[in-house]
C-alpha cells in the first residue's frame, strides 16, 4: 500500500469511495420508509425525519466544513468525516426505536459534512488542469451512480435482508476507506494559515437551518405562520451573511466573492440547483408509484429504476475526458436536455397498467443525460478555481445542491399535495356513481379526509382503508375496497403527471442556463499560472 501513496488514481479511489456512501445515502432511505415504519412501529413523519434530519445536517455544515478543510487540511476533514460517517452507519443499523435513529443520522450528517467538501478540494490539488476534467469524470460517475443507485440497492438489501442493512452495508466501505486514506492521500496543506471566521459560520449556519428547517417541514404545518416566519428569517441572516462577508473580503472570508467573478462557477451553481431539483423529482413521485401503484416490490421497484444509473456510470468518465477536450458547456446542455425529455417521457408513459419494460427506454435516455452532466458541471465549475480557496469553493457549490435537494423535495411534495387532493376527490366522485346511494357522500368524504394526508396516502390502499365508511354489508365493504384501490391509482397518477413536470422545466431551465457558460481559457489551466503544477509538486513522490 505504501508504494500507492501519492498515487493519483488511487487518491481518486479512494475519494470516490467514501463520496459514494455519502450520496447513496440521501436516497437509499425512501425505498425503506414502509419496512421502517412496521419494522420500528414509527409514523410516517418520523420515518420522513430519517431523511430530512441526515439532509438538513449536511446542507448547514457543508459550507463551514469546506473552509475547515482549507484551514486543517482536506485530508485531516475527509479522514474524520469518514470515521464519524461508519461509526454513525452503526449507530443506525442498531436504533431500536424512531429517536435513536433520527439521532444517528444527525451524526451520519456531520460525518458527511466533514468529508464531502475535501473530495473535490483533493481532485483540485492532486490533478493538474489538463487531466482534471477525466477525474471529474470518474467523480461525475459516482455521483450520478450513488444517487441514481440509491433505490436499487436499497431495495435490494430490504427485500433480501432488513431495513438496518441499508446502513450496515456501510461499515465494510467505511473501514476501507479509512485505511485507505491514511496510507493514501498526502497531508496536503495551503502554502499560509487561514483563519476561521466564526461570526460568518454562526450566521451562515443559523441561516441555512431557518431556511432548510422551514423548507422541509412547511407541507408537513400546512405552510402555517411559523413556517413563514422561520423562513423569513434565514433569508434575512442571509442578507446579513452577505453584508458581514462583504466587509471581510481582505480578512479571510468564508466565502470568498472572488469565486463569483468566474462567471462559469456562478452558472454552475444554478446549474448544480436545478440538476438537484430535477432528480429529487422524479424519484418521490416514482418510488411511490412503482410500488403502491403497480405493486412492484422494493426490490423490482429499484431494479425499474437501474438502467439509469448503469448508463450514467459508463458515460460519465467519458463526458469528464470530453470536458478537457472540447469544453463542457455542449455537452452539459445536451444532458441536461436528454435527461429533461427522458423524464417527460416517463411522465407521458406511466399509468395504472403501464408494464415495467415500457420504463426501459426512457431510463436509458435520463441515464445518458446525467451521465452528460455531473462531471462537465464539477470541471467547468472548479478549472479556474485556485487551490487556496477550492475547499470555499467546493463547500459552497455542495451547499447549493443540497439545499435544491431540499428546494425540491418541499416543491414537489407541495404540488404532488394539492394536485392529489383535487385528484382524489375527482376520482371518487366519479367512480362512487357504482356505489348504494346512501354509502356515496361517505366515500368521498374519505378521500378527502385522506387527500389532506398528503403524501401518507403513499401506502397505498391500506393508508386510506381507515377513511372509508365503517360498518358495512360484506358485499359493499369488498365494492368499497375495490374502488377505492382504483380511485387511488388513478388518482396518483393524474396528480403525478404535473407534479413530475415541475422539475423537468426546472432541468430545462438549467440547460438554457449553460448557455452563459463561457470559453475556457486557452491553456485550460486555473487562474494562477502554476497553480496547478504548484499543488502536484507538494504531493510526495
Amino acid at each position: 500500500m505504501k508504494r500507492w501513496h501519492g498515487n493519483q488514481w488511487a487518491i481518486l479511489l479512494t475519494l470516490s469511495l467514501g463520496f459514494f456512501m455519502t450520496l447513496l445515502d440521501l436516497t437509499i432511505v425512501n425505498i425503506a420508509i414502509p419496512s421502517m415504519i412496521d419494522k420500528l412501529n414509527a409514523s410516517l413523519d418520523q420515518v420522513l425525519w430519517v431523511m430530512n434530519a441526515y439532509i438538513l445536517i449536511l446542507a448547514v455544515l457543508l459550507i463551514t466544513c469546506g473552509r475547515l478543510g482549507d484551514l486543517r487540511g482536506p485530508r485531516t476533514l475527509f479522514i474524520a468525516g469518514v470515521a464519524v460517517f461508519t461509526i454513525a452507519s452503526l449507530l443506525c443499523g442498531i436504533s431500536q426505536n424512531p429517536a435513536e435513529l433520527i439521532g444517528a443520522r444527525v451524526i451520519q450528517g456531520l460525518g458527511a459534512a466533514l468529508l464531502l467538501p475535501q473530495t473535490m478540494t483533493l481532485i483540485i490539488s492532486t490533478f493538474p488542469a489538463d487531466r482534471r476534467g477525466a477525474a471529474m469524470g470518474i467523480w461525475g460517475a459516482v455521483a450520478g451512480v450513488a444517487t441514481i443507485a440509491g433505490p436499487t440497492i436499497g431495495g435490494l438489501l430490504v427485500t433480501a435482508l432488513d431495513w438496518r442493512w441499508i446502513f450496515f452495508v456501510n461499515l465494510p466501505v467505511g473501514v476501507l476507506v479509512l485505511f485507505m486514506a491514511v496510507a493514501i492521500i498526502p497531508d496536503i496543506r495551503p502554502g499560509r494559515r487561514h483563519k476561521l471566521d466564526l461570526g460568518g459560520v454562526t450566521i451562515a449556519t443559523a441561516s441555512l437551518f431557518c431556511l432548510v428547517f422551514g423548507l422541509t417541514e412547511g407541507q408537513r404545518y400546512e405552510w402555517n405562520v411559523g413556517i413563514w416566519s422561520l423562513i423569513g428569517a434565514g433569508v434575512v441572516l442571509l442578507v446579513v451573511f452577505v453584508l458581514h462577508q462583504r466587509s471581510r473580503q481582505d480578512n479571510e472570508p468564508l466565502v470568498p466573492f472572488a469565486l463569483f467573478r468566474d462567471r462559469n462557477f456562478t452558472v454552475m451553481n444554478f446549474v448544480a440547483a436545478a440538476v438537484s431539483v430535477g432528480m429529487i423529482g422524479i424519484f418521490l413521485p416514482m418510488t411511490i408509484y412503482l410500488q403502491s401503484v403497480l405493486g412492484y416490490s422494493a426490490l423490482k421497484a429499484g431494479l425499474v429504476m437501474a438502467p439509469a444509473s448503469l448508463v450514467s456510470m459508463f458515460l460519465a468518465p467519458v463526458a469528464g475526458r470530453l470536458s478537457d477536450k472540447i469544453g463542457g458547456k455542449y455537452i452539459l446542455i445536451g444532458g441536461l436536455t436528454l435527461y429533461g425529455l427522458g423524464t417527460a417521457w416517463i411522465i407521458a408513459i406511466a399509468d395504472v397498467g403501464t408494464d415495467w419494460t415500457a420504463f426501459l427506454p426512457p431510463f436509458i435516455l435520463t441515464g445518458i443525460g446525467i451521465g452528460g452532466v455531473f462531471a462537465p458541471m464539477a470541471t467547468v465549475a472548479m478549472r479556474n478555481v485556485e487551490p487556496r480557496m477550492a475547499g470555499a469553493a467546493s463547500g459552497f457549490m455542495n451547499t447549493i445542491r443540497q439545499v435544491g435537494s431540499v428546494i425540491g423535495s418541499a416543491s414537489v411534495g407541495a404540488v404532488m399535495q394539492s394536485q392529489l387532493a383535487s385528484a382524489l376527490k375527482d376520482e371518487a366522485a366519479k367512480r362512487s356513481a357504482s356505489l348504494p346511494a346512501s354509502y356515496r357522500p361517505q366515500f368521498v368524504e374519505g378521500f378527502q379526509h385522506a387527500a389532506k394526508g398528503g403524501l401518507e396516502v403513499g401506502a397505498g390502499q391500506t393508508g386510506i382503508a381507515q377513511h372509508l365508511p365503517a360498518n358495512v354489508p360484506s358485499g359493499v365493504a369488498a365494492q368499497l375496497q375495490q374502488l377505492a384501490g382504483q380511485v387511488f391509482s388513478h388518482g396518483f397518477v393524474h396528480a403525478m403527471k404535473p407534479t413530475m413536470g415541475l422539475p423537468v422545466l426546472v432541468v430545462l431551465i438549467g440547460a438554457a442556463a449553460c448557455l452563459g457558460i463561457t470559453r475556457r481559457p486557452a491553456n485550460g489551466g486555473a487562474s494562477t499560472p502554476g497553480a496547478s503544477e504548484t499543488a502536484e509538486a507538494a504531493l510526495p513522490g
